[in-house]
């Protein structure tokens, strides 16, 4: 399990790496509820490199916000690749930043099913490079409780914006 020494720490690699390199980071979530924004702004000379949060708890905020189709929750559900490749991108598009992170799961302890238990976790990330912007996205099956879900999903989103960095 992370803990909040951890994630700090990881967020004050991230604002050292995006400083030095004059660069800036959005997030866009759901299941952190602002955690990955408050994670990254914890750390003083944040404001130089984090451009962006936007918290879309709700489907309709994702539509509206983010501007993701309604078609894509019917299709896929909000807890899927397709949603957080989405936001990544929306989010990198509304903000100007050179990387956007975007996270949506089931935190619990209610909404799991069978096909998206509690802990699933869908994390990506859109880079951009030039003209063109690269995304990946990566499943995750956390155990724990809700607070526990939410603490190992900023952490493995920072760690993942450092390694698309590097």
């Amino acid at each position: 399990m992370a803990d909040h020494e951890a994630i700090y720490e990881l967020a004050e690699a991230l604002v050292k790496q995006l400083s030095d390199a004059g660069k800036a980071v959005a997030t866009a979530e759901s299941c952190t509820g602002g955690w990955l924004a408050k994670a990254i702004t914890d750390v003083s000379g944040s404001s130089a490199c984090f451009a962006y949060g936007i918290v879309s708890y709700s489907n309709g905020a994702k539509e509206s916000m983010l501007g993701l189709p309604t078609q894509i929750f019917i299709d896929h559900g909000a807890v899927s690749e397709a949603v957080v490749e989405k936001m990544a991108k929306g989010v990198l598009n509304l903000s100007g930043a050179d990387i956007g992170v975007a996270v949506s799961g089931v935190a619990g302890p209610e909404g799991g099913s069978d096909e998206k238990p509690v802990g699933t976790v869908w994390i990506a990330w859109a880079v951009r490079r030039g003209a063109k912007i690269d995304t990946d996205a990566k499943l995750h099956h956390f155990d724990g409780d809700r607070d526990a879900i939410r603490e190992l999903t900023v952490a493995h989103a920072l760690q993942g914006v450092i390694d698309r960095l590097g």
